[in-house]
């Protein structure tokens, strides 16, 4: 246990043990939550080590450092860290792993910043300090994992979702059109009369008068229904041109940014 002042001139009691302990929990929730996100097939005890790394890296705050130095040995740090739980293949691979491990501590010291604000009595900048053993502690050590499993859903959902987005042309007489469209894999609508993929788009976006069109069935998440269909010359959908194309009309995409809801077929040939 260590005794100082600070700028308020009372007493600060800093629990070494406690705070290497947290740091420790801290970092190995957040090389947990890098290996879970880029699929590292790592050992618990690879990850335990790198933690242990970071987590005596608070000795630092201790020695007379400046903030420029302070900041290079918390590179060296985290390259440590990152080295002695993925070890090396590429200079890529470990960039790919530093950064994520940046943005995590990113969300979580978000996190926690707020939550100590919150439930501190005092706070000088980022450096917050309690009597005795506050409850910060045991809401660090129960939220980190909480806040860090919502971050780890939501990137894997962003990076599904958004890899499933493309830019499209449609061609429809002699204009081109550009859409972001994409790629429903419930999207497999044909025209039973004439065989065609049928996709969709927000009428909200159409760029181009319809003057012909016919109805076909189709089954939405309200029932059966029917839809405006019309052909269009073209589409261009990764590097590739289709001409046997429908495009039918319905009220509204929901999906961010999204003017058209491709057909799985389209990857299949």
């Amino acid at each position: 246990m260590f005794f100082f002042y600070n700028v308020f001139g009372d007493y600060m009691k800093i629990y070494l043990d406690l705070v290497m302990i947290l740091n420790f929990a801290i970092d190995f929730i957040l090389l947990i939550t890098v290996s879970i996100i880029l699929k590292r097939n790592i050992k618990i005890t690879r990850i335990m080590l790198g933690a242990f790394i970071g987590g005596i890296s608070i000795l630092f705050l201790f020695f007379n450092l400046n903030s420029i130095l302070l900041f290079v040995f918390k590179i060296i740090i985290s390259v440590l860290m990152i080295l002695t739980t993925f070890g090396y293949k590429t200079l890529k691979y470990t960039l790919v792993n530093l950064l994520y491990l940046y943005m995590s501590s990113i969300i979580l010291g978000g996190f926690l910043y707020l939550l100590n604000l919150e439930l501190s009595y005092k706070h000088i900048g980022i450096i917050f300090f309690n009597n005795g053993l506050s409850i910060n502690f045991i809401f660090l050590i129960i939220f980190s994992p909480f806040i860090l499993y919502i971050y780890i859903k939501q990137t894997k959902n962003l990076r599904y979702n958004y890899s499933n987005y493309y830019n499209i042309e449609i061609i429809n007489k002699n204009k081109k059109y550009k859409y972001t469209a994409y790629m429903d894999s419930g999207n497999v609508l044909v025209d039973s009369l004439t065989k065609k993929i049928v996709i969709l788009i927000d009428k909200r976006k159409l760029l181009f008068n319809i003057k012909e069109f016919r109805l076909i069935p189709y089954m939405g998440v309200n029932g059966s229904n029917m839809i405006k269909v019309v052909k269009i010359d073209k589409l261009i959908f990764n590097n590739k041109e289709y001409s046997n194309i429908l495009l039918g009309v319905i009220d509204k995409i929901s999906l961010d940014g999204v003017d058209v809801i491709l057909n799985r077929k389209l990857l299949e040939g």
